[in-house]
């Protein structure tokens, strides 16, 4: 913990507020102000049954069917493959059992566990969160320390409400500046994380702060923090502003009210001390971020979509020079190509990273009267984010470009639920992790905003996505 008199980052606010107890080996226990539990939990589940017990608080824990959900026939589960089929039902069995909240699929509120939290208003500032999926530092957008654990410590939370973890080290990434059209949340934690290397934030919760994070939406907060864990990062946070209390206000499961205003002036005052001290500080430009795609096999290989392939030989460091060889050739790439030459085989948008409406709106505003010259799938982060899409015509946009409109969930970014990219295929993806078969074996993924995702659906290739948004709505182009 902190010495009381000592300037603290919104980071060792939130964790002194949730410390129980702290072991002479530096753990601590935390208290957990929430617990969402997927179709993936079956394990820890299995373990509370073992010893005879149940989910010590119902009320804090919810379930929601996201990862491995069919995006179609899922009225029926037609043709959804049986051993899906049947995790899905032992995470409404075992929520059931235990009496948790579950969004599950024949909830109108159903949707990726990322998405249908800050949604429904389960995410607020200040809050500790907890799922297992290492995605969840998203939460951070609102101030929270949001973090991903294990099947083990998802049994243990289960069990007691509380988690032992290790205090982070300390960094901020400040970018100051504004962003120009076209340029969004995803090029900046691209960039980030082409600076830093994707283990440069190991061992660290990162906050990100600066005039260019306090322009983003809470969208594009949404995907910033997403991206954290790309960086090595435990976790993300933003500090709450006006933007997060007018997105928080509302929504169906936040404080109403007296209760809501008294909450929300607590949370304004959720910011680092002006003096605090960070162990690391990043700093970038946001006139000098621009639209960015990666190239390779890890999320810090990323460049400028204008910029071309590195060349290996050109590099002195012979690890890197090694794991640049390495991804040419998985992906399939010539040193020196430019990047804008390089063919897509198909495109998704979805994910946790990149599926919010905003997100939809700033793909629609590249491909309204225009046609995709490769296949793709649309797949909205919740069903009410579907909903609204439809509402605003997105829907006949995408399939008017020829893309498939689906339902919600995870569907193509991890490849669970059969949405996969054919073995050696090109993606062109707004999801956040470009590993080797994390698409399907043997896909080959570029990840990238909604909007340049869109800009090579319409030309076939990686493209810069401004020239194509140019004298078109800004405010249909994402933060």
């Amino acid at each position: 913990m902190s010495a009381p008199d000592t300037p603290k980052t919104l980071y060792d606010k939130v964790w002194d507020a949730h410390v129980v107890v702290t072991r002479e080996d530096g753990e601590s226990l935390l208290w957990i102000d929430r617990h969402f539990v997927h179709e993936g939990s079956h394990h820890a589940f299995n373990t509370l049954k073992s010893r005879g017990a149940k989910v010590t608080r119902p009320d804090l824990t919810f379930g929601i069917a996201d990862h491995y959900v069919p995006t179609r026939g899922r009225a029926t589960m037609a043709g959804a493959d049986p051993s899906i089929a049947g995790m899905v039902e032992k995470l409404t069995a075992n929520c059931a059992a235990n009496d948790v909240h579950i969004f599950g699929l024949t909830d109108p509120r159903q949707g990726i566990v990322h998405v249908v939290g800050p949604e429904q208003g389960l995410t607020l500032p200040g809050l500790t969160m907890v799922c297992g999926d290492s995605h969840t530092s998203t939460h951070g957008a609102f101030g929270a320390m949001a973090f991903g654990i294990g099947a083990s410590e998802v049994a243990h939370v289960l069990l007691t409400q509380t988690i032992w973890q290790r205090k982070s080290k300390r960094m901020r990434v400040t970018v100051d500046g504004a962003l120009a059209p076209g340029v969004s949340a995803k090029d900046i934690a691209l960039s980030f994380i082409a600076r830093v290397g994707a283990d440069g934030a190991r061992g660290h919760a990162i906050e990100y702060a600066g005039s260019a994070v306090r322009g983003l939406s809470m969208e594009g907060r949404l995907t910033l923090c997403n991206l954290s864990i790309e960086s090595g990062g435990r976790l993300g946070m933003v500090a709450p502003d006006q933007t997060t209390v007018d997105y928080v206000r509302g929504r169906p499961m936040a404080p109403q009210g007296a209760v809501f205003d008294a909450a929300a002036e607590l949370w304004l005052s959720l910011a680092s001390d002006a003096d605090a001290a960070f162990d690391r500080e990043v700093v970038l430009a946001g006139a000098d971020i621009v639209p960015v795609v990666t190239w390779g096999i890890s999320p810090e290989d990323a460049l400028p979509v204008t910029g071309t392939v590195p060349d290996p030989a050109s590099i002195s460091d012979e690890a890197r020079a090694a794991h640049v060889r390495s991804a040419l050739d998985y992906m399939g790439l010539t040193p020196g190509m430019k990047l804008e030459q390089v063919p897509v085989d198909r495109v998704f948008i979805g994910s946790c990273t990149n599926a919010r409406i905003e997100d939809l709106r700033a793909a629609a505003a590249v491909l309204a009267g225009r046609k995709a010259r490769v296949p793709g799938l649309v797949s909205p982060g919740s069903s009410l984010v579907k909903r609204q899409a439809e509402e605003e015509g997105l829907d006949r946009i995408f399939a008017d470009a020829g893309l498939e409109w689906v339902e919600s969930g995870c569907s193509m970014c991890v490849g669970m639920n059969g949405d996969l990219v054919p073995p050696g295929e090109r993606c062109a993806s707004t999801t956040n992790r470009n590993f080797r078969g994390r698409q399907g074996p043997g896909a080959r993924t570029h990840i990238m905003s909604p909007a340049m995702v869109a800009a090579a659906a319409v030309t076939g290739h990686l493209t810069d996505p401004r020239p194509l948004l140019h004298g078109r709505p800004l405010e249909t182009q994402g933060a």
